[in-house]
């Protein structure tokens, strides 16, 4: 039996933690030092569970090990989440609430604004649970929070159930998942796992082992100010010059307008003056080849513009993030299996699909370490919009156990 109040409680006293990533940094790591509180804490806490190989690093990645309490030959599995939350929004003073027997209708957060189901619609499916939610004016830090909690819970029934039979089960704790650097630095040897899942997906049911390939792509526009009156044919309007730029983008091609495999071209950031202007894409595909189109086109679109008004008039920077971590999970397949039969087993209808974005798992993937994604529960991640349902948190820990629960009793 899962203690319910323990996970509810450990998740309150994570979200109210101030972790916020920092995606304008790029010489620190990781990119906030305020993520090293939850880290410390999560490593304490481990401790304080009876686990005695607790490692912390500079880096801020915490790891432990539930030592295997048979003899049976099973395999090292592990369990990641992350502790840092979305830069995008802030994660400061976050003031969760309960709506207990949720009544299928609205949820006001406060006078102005609103969880409505015109706009999200699948709250309906959790009528009569127990949400989680913001008061409208922060995330609430269920990504990854939600799953950082389901791991530590699962730990904690391990030590106090030795009936409970399990091989090593290693756990890990990354940070700047967020900015797409989670594991830069993270030791996979030192992690000695056969494999992992992060439990940093979505609503329940969720199991995800492709996602997609993803790029950063920094646009910086040089323009030239003249006195407007005297500006004809003299003038490069830098902020005009971008807007052609992204004009030129597929306009039906961006996250508000696609779903399952489909790719797109994000902005997620504009500024500028008519001197200088910058702005940033995020570029995401499934399909290897259609990504590498994405990237020639933005190519093509800079060398357009500089021919146009002049040689180093745009300067486009392209990033590698990651990439589909499907071809290093299929050779161990197994791994989603077993995650399909302990869903079922605990009552879970398992929703296998592609992420629409992308876990340490990717990249662990492609470092040795195959690690699909588990959902953790909650849902609108990234916004003030965000909420979960408890029960969808109790079900995680619960799928969590089976998997070990299955490799330590193979049938």
């Amino acid at each position: 039996m899962i203690n319910k109040d323990a996970l509810i409680n450990r998740f309150l006293r994570y979200v109210k933690m101030d972790t916020q990533s920092d995606d304008t940094v790029s010489d620190l790591f990781p990119s906030t030092e305020k993520q090293l509180n939850l880290s410390k804490l999560l490593a304490d806490e481990l401790k304080a569970l009876g686990l005695k190989d607790v490692s912390i690093d500079e880096n801020g990645y915490v790891m432990a090990t539930v030592p295997a309490n048979t003899d049976q030959k099973t395999p090292v599995i592990g369990f990641l989440a992350h502790v840092d939350t979305s830069p995008d929004m802030p994660g400061k003073n976050v003031k969760p609430r309960f709506v207990e027997n949720y009544d299928g209708g609205d949820i006001q957060l406060n006078p102005e604004v609103a969880i409505a189901v015109a706009d999200f619609p699948e709250m309906t499916a959790y009528k009569g649970q127990t949400l989680i939610v913001t008061d409208g004016t922060t995330l609430l830090g269920a990504d990854d929070k939600a799953g950082i909690a389901e791991i530590m819970t699962a730990v904690e029934y391990m030590v106090a159930n030795p009936a409970f039979k399990h091989g090593d089960v290693r756990i890990g704790f990354t940070v700047d998942e967020e900015v797409g650097r989670g594991v830069d630095r993270f030791d996979v040897a030192k992690f000695n796992a056969d494999f992992a899942y992060t439990l940093d997906g979505g609503r329940i049911g969720e199991l995800e082992y492709e996602n997609f390939n993803a790029a950063g792509a920094k646009i910086t526009v040089q323009g030239r100010n003249i006195h407007p009156g005297y500006a004809k044919n003299k003038m490069k309007n830098a902020i005009l010059i971008g807007q052609e730029f992204i004009s030129k983008l597929p306009e039906t091609e961006r996250p508000e307008l696609t779903d399952g495999y489909e790719g797109f071209f994000h902005l997620t950031k504009f500024e500028g003056t008519v001197e200088k202007a910058m702005f940033q894409y995020i570029i995401r595909d499934h399909d290897m080849q259609i990504f590498e189109h994405r990237k020639r086109l933005m190519t093509t679109i800079a060398d357009e513009i500089n021919a146009k008004y002049g040689d180093n008039t745009l300067k486009l920077e392209m990033t590698e993030q990651y990439r589909n971590m499907r071809e290093k999970v299929e050779p161990v397949y197994h791994i989603v299996e077993t995650a399909v039969k302990a869903m079922e087993a605990v009552g879970v209808y398992p929703l296998v699909k592609p992420i629409r974005g992308g876990t340490d798992g990717a990249r662990l993937s492609y470092m040795g370490l195959p690690c699909p994604n588990i959902f953790a529960g909650g849902e609108n991640f990234h916004g003030k919009h965000e909420y979960i349902p408890v029960e969808s948190m109790i079900k995680a820990c619960e799928v969590m156990l089976k998997i070990i629960e299955i490799y330590a009793n193979p049938s």
